[in-house]
């Protein structure tokens, strides 16, 4: 997932609609909205990697072990490419290649571009690639509702990122970079799409979000021997790896699909419009950092986007935004 150092028809019939949850947040928004608290963690965590570590190592090691633990925890999903259709295999494949190229894309943008940059375009091109493929797939027309939540979301999340560059000095972007990060975003909104997807056709979702991931994990294992991993054999190096497996891949990632059963995919990556807010406050209270008036101003307007987002519609059905 994006970070400060640097996150979509068959035959089958449909499942049996799920039991409503107690309180509509609880359905959806909530295990969204927890899950990008912890991807904004993953700056601050990567901070205290060994000196020299490279930022796209401790992306794929974050990855890669907690991919395969995530595939070999969550019931079924070793099993699920047997119990899905034809259609539905290709739907995996094509989500796991989505799942291994955001860091294979993310990173190389954030050293070309610088991590402001990088971050925005990401997570800002996510929500609209996500609603233009659930509009072009005919799943759902973006509402009113959502466009202006989220227009307002990304709006907010320019601000706060790009805060600094805007009251200061800026630097020429480089184009290259700035298509690496949009490829990034569409690399999310793909897997992100392709996950609510098949959660919509009945499959678990704690198995689809394993299968996604611990196949996108094997992936990137071929790629170890092109990066520097000595940093892992240092203690503080091994307990930084474990820490973005254990609970930026393998938790959030779990909760990120518990969501999508009652979240539709062009939403839920509206939400993780709360990272970089996260992120942001960790850094001005953790690492020291220092925010400008502008990156303020800019998290309340991202607060505002995502009240939008997350606020239950009266009358809404069970995933719908």
């Amino acid at each position: 997932m994006p970070n400060r150092t640097s996150r979509p028809t068959s035959a089958r019939p449909a499942a049996p609609a799920a039991p409503r949850p107690r309180h509509p947040l609880l359905g959806g928004p909530a295990p969204i909205l927890t899950a990008c608290l912890l991807w904004g963690t993953t700056g601050t965590a990567a901070s205290f990697a060994p000196a020299g570590a490279p930022a796209a190592a401790i992306g794929c090691a974050g990855l890669a072990l907690g991919g395969i633990l995530f595939l070999l925890t969550s019931r079924g999903a070793r099993s699920l490419p047997a119990r899905c259709t034809r259609a539905e295999r290709w739907l995996l494949v094509l989500g796991a290649l989505a799942v291994a190229g955001y860091p294979a894309t993310f990173y190389p943008a954030v050293a070309r571009t610088g991590v402001a940059v990088a971050t925005v375009i990401a997570l800002g091109s996510a929500p609209v690639f996500a609603g233009l493929l659930s509009w072009l797939t005919g799943r759902a027309r973006p509402t009113a509702r959502w466009t202006g939540a989220t227009s307002t979301a990304v709006v907010g999340c320019v601000l706060l990122v790009l805060g600094p560059r805007l009251t200061g000095t800026g630097t020429p972007v480089d184009l290259t970079g700035v298509l690496l990060a949009a490829v990034a975003g569409l690399s999310y909104a793909v897997y992100a799409s392709i996950g609510g997807r098949l959660i919509a056709h009945g499959h678990e979702s704690g198995a689809v979000m394993g299968a996604l991931f611990g196949a996108a994990g094997l992936l990137v294992l071929p790629l170890a021997p092109f990066v520097d991993l000595t940093w892992l054999g240092s203690v503080r190096g091994a307990a930084v790896a474990g820490y973005l497996a254990l609970f930026t891949v393998h938790l959030s990632y779990r909760l990120f699909g518990h969501g999508l059963r009652r979240t539709s995919a062009s939403a839920a990556t509206s939400l993780t419009l709360a990272e970089p807010a996260v992120a942001a406050v960790l850094g001005v209270t953790v690492l020291g950092e220092r925010l400008p008036y502008v990156s303020w101003c800019g998290l309340a307007v991202l607060g505002l986007g995502l009240v939008l987002l997350a606020a239950p519609v009266k009358g809404a059905v069970a995933g719908g935004r």
